[in-house]
């Protein structure tokens, strides 16, 4: 691994950061805040910091509460809790109607319950920020955990206050807004707005908090980690834990001399890849840009890619790959695609390539994804198709290659439509916005683009 800018080595840095955290956290001065923000890029090890904090917290005596956004994350939480920290006696709060996955049942130190008194003298307890809203507790936690704390809705986080004194917030703020399903006009602009970020909210009334930074993503490459962090996070930058010579692709089957074999080298040797078909406005569920998808990935399968990390090596399956899109009738139509020439996706028995919207690829890993440009073949730029975090999420879920499937005439399409989207008094402007941010990619991937006639 390579030494930082500033000479210090990735892992000291990233140790630094969470002994900072984890200090103001459990051994917080007299007078601080009652608030920890911890902003975090991709990969930085968010879920990590999630567990040690847990551990310590407990350690110190203390009883815990944890929020997360999803089922999918609590989910995901309260399996690397219970596998990192056996010693934990951890509850899992559900709704009456729905039951954990069998996965995370099957840890003896975990115990579900949709009543929250079968629970409360556990270690921990995990739930959905919308599950934990209707929690009546007496006596309230210490201490709380939020994480995703970036997609979690202010009101959602003043629902859930009441139930904690202190609390560690952890979250990406590259990622995707808050989602909600009613118009937010009325509240533009004033600081309790109840659709913005739990985390912006939160600062916009309590300046002395100063965020913390994990200055590490140990997912993304040394091929991915500049881009991602110029192209989104300008002002708070990272770098990646690994070399440029730590993580390789080795294709065993030798090129055709196609565009697919052109391009899959490409990424191979590179970390990112363009292929561009011709320009063309199209439907959004363009069938040659999503047949051009389904293709790339199973070359991919038949090329037998071995992936090379510092965590040893192993050949590129189905379960590796991810193909990401803007919506759910693309993904629909991208397994579709892939099923009918004969490629596995989720849902199937055995390892499966994930094919999913933006919004539910976030916090996911796999060695190389397949991205649908949310742009590509469109006649407009819509606010939507904009959004900064929606491209963040797509371009930063690879531990080894991205390769982006396009119609040419992006560039062009983002400076013929200038943004037409009202000005909101008291709205701070968004940086880097939408323009930036795609020239930005666009411009990093021309300089590996094969075209597809």
């Amino acid at each position: 691994m390579t030494e930082s800018i500033s000479g210090q080595h990735p892992g000291a840095a990233a140790d630094a950061a969470v002994a900072r955290i984890l200090a103001a956290t459990v051994r917080p001065p007299a007078g601080a805040p009652r608030g920890v923000v911890v902003d975090s890029p991709p990969g930085a090890g968010k879920s990590t910091l999630v567990v040690r904090a847990a551990r310590e917290l407990v350690a110190a005596g203390e009883r815990l509460m944890i929020v997360a956004q999803t089922n999918g994350q609590v989910d995901d939480l309260v399996g690397r809790l219970a596998e990192k920290a056996p010693e934990l006696t951890i509850g899992r709060l559900h709704a009456a109607d729905s039951r954990p996955g069998p996965e995370v049942l099957a840890h003896a130190n975990v115990t579900p319950s949709d009543k929250v008194a079968d629970l409360v003298e556990h270690d921990v307890v995990i739930s959905t920020s919308a599950k934990w809203q209707w929690v009546r507790a007496e006596a309230p936690w210490r201490h709380a955990i939020v994480d995703e704390a970036y997609q979690m809705r202010s009101d959602a986080l003043l629902a859930v206050a009441r139930l904690f004194e202190r609390a560690l917030f952890v979250g990406d703020p590259g990622q995707l807004d808050p989602f909600t399903v009613v118009g937010t006009e009325q509240w533009a602009g004033l600081s309790y707005d109840p659709s913005g970020s739990a985390v912006v909210t939160l600062l916009a009334h309590n300046p002395q908090i100063e965020p913390h930074r994990l200055p590490v993503s140990w997912r993304l490459p040394a091929s991915a980690a500049p881009l991602i962090s110029r192209a989104f996070y300008p002002y708070t930058p990272f770098r990646s834990g690994t070399g440029p010579d730590d993580r390789r692709l080795a294709v065993a089957v030798r090129p055709d001399g196609s565009a697919l074999d052109a391009v899959i080298d490409r990424a191979a040797e590179h970390g990112w890849a363009l292929l561009e078909l011709p320009a063309r406005h199209t439907v959004r569920t363009d069938p040659q840009a999503v047949a051009a998808v389904a293709a790339t990935v199973r070359r991919l399968l038949e090329r037998g890619l071995t992936a090379h990390s510092e965590q040893g090596e192993g050949p590129l399956t189905a379960d590796r790959i991810a193909v990401g899109t803007a919506h759910r009738d693309q993904a629909a139509a991208v397994r579709a695609a892939l099923v009918a020439v004969g490629v596995p996706v989720d849902g199937a028995a055995g390892p499966a390539v994930t094919v999913d919207t933006a919004n539910r690829l976030q916090g996911r890993e796999y060695d190389v994804t397949v991205v649908l440009h949310p742009l590509s073949g469109r006649p407009d730029a819509t606010a939507f198709h904009l959004e900064t975090g929606r491209l963040c999420v797509l371009a930063s879920r690879h531990r080894h290659a991205c390769i982006v499937v396009a119609r040419a005439g992006i560039a062009e399409l983002l400076d013929e439509h200038p943004a037409t989207e009202p000005v909101q008094l008291g709205v701070p402007v968004a940086f880097p916005d939408g323009w930036e941010a795609n020239h930005q990619v666009l411009q990093h991937l021309s300089g590996h683009r094969v075209h597809l006639r």
